[in-house]
């Protein structure tokens, strides 16, 4: 089972931008010399009061430098933001330097927000994406191409640099719809699933259409899944249920905020869902939330848990959220992270 760690290089109240780059690099030269597999990286815009990870393959180029063992992922790079031919380029180039060490993942986002900071109309995010997608392949793989479609228009084009692993680098792909499942168990894409909008109990059934479409289309094995969680460790049950409480409640608040907001913007779909889960998101439980969406506890507990899902849900690996909410002292996230790493990680070796 592969163990990763999802960053958003958060800005806690107080916190300087450089004093945010600071201490996330340190939580991520600490992950390296523990033995973490993948640290993954957000891709945030415009958040001033959570985030300065808005250039995540900038950052991963900055990760590659320093480390020598653990691959580096984007959970997710928002591809119909991207500009294909440039986003290809900066992709090869972290492959590069990392020597084969990308993982590239991809998704839509769910926040009409984002694509309005970039005049980018949310209604043509899928059809965007696909597009993306498909010059991204061509580009990474082909001496030259040309291309064209409904967005982008290309001639004879030579991509440099080619990445480190061929024809590219493996790709992942965030999902959330039912519909979705199936559609990417069809192409034969590994898939990333979440409960910050959901529940736990609610991913058998989505993860067992995306199976189903994957052996309908004809590819090989099941189609790896990998979760991204709240995940926090602490020495004691009490101690990690408490450390956790604030921060993740905080998290869940704002995310209810945010989806109801968003629920009537131009391209959102599912509007009477979306706007039913904000308000149910609002007046989540801690004790609800540790029931069906988030995995808080002593290094025997996670373990269990992980270990109930991973077998329950066929997974592959977690991408372990360990400052949900970004409001947990940098020392608390450290000593979660090195439990996680020395004393959970090891059983699933």
């Amino acid at each position: 089972m592969e163990f990763g760690v999802f960053h958003e290089f958060p800005l806690a109240r107080g916190m300087s931008e450089t004093e945010a780059f600071d201490l996330s690099f340190a939580e991520i030269d600490a992950a390296e010399e523990w033995g973490l597999d993948v640290m993954w990286l957000a891709e945030l815009h415009a958040a001033p009061t959570r985030s300065v990870l808005s250039a995540p393959l900038n950052i991963a180029t900055a990760i590659a430098t320093r480390t020598r063992r653990m691959k580096i992922g984007t959970a997710v790079q928002v591809l119909p933001l991207c500009h294909p031919l440039r986003v290809a380029e900066e992709a090869a180039t972290v492959d590069q330097i990392s020597h084969g060490r990308l993982i590239f993942g991809i998704g839509r986002s769910g926040f009409p927000r984002t694509y309005q900071a970039y005049g980018i109309p949310y209604a043509e995010s899928q059809e965007r994406f696909a597009e993306t997608l498909a010059i991204l392949k061509r580009a990474w793989s082909e001496d030259s191409f040309s291309y064209q479609g409904k967005f982008y228009s290309f001639n004879n084009i030579h991509l440099v640099p080619k990445p480190f692993q061929k024809p590219w680098p493996e790709l992942r792909i965030a999902v959330n719809s039912p519909d979705t499942f199936a559609a990417v168990g069809a192409q034969g894409y590994p898939i990333f699933v979440a409960v910050r909008i959901g529940t736990l109990s609610e991913l058998g059934p989505n993860i067992a259409s995306y199976r189903a479409a994957w052996r309908a289309a004809g590819h090989p094995g099941e189609g790896k899944v990998y979760l991204r969680a709240p995940v926090y460790v602490a020495d004691t049950a009490e101690r990690a249920r408490d450390e956790a409480e604030e921060s993740i409640m905080h998290f869940y608040r704002w995310l209810g905020d945010q989806l109801s907001a968003s629920a009537f913007q131009a391209g959102t779909r599912a509007i009477e869902q979306r706007a039913e889960r904000g308000e149910r998101l609002q007046t989540l439980t801690y004790a609800d939330a540790r029931r069906d969406k988030i995995i808080v506890g002593n290094p025997d507990e996670v373990t269990k848990r992980l270990a109930g899902l991973r077998d329950e849900l066929g997974l592959d690996g977690i991408l372990a959220e360990i400052n949900c909410g970004s409001l947990i002292p940098h020392d608390k996230v450290m000593r979660a992270l090195k439990l996680l790493c020395q004393e959970v990680m090891p059983a699933f070796r």
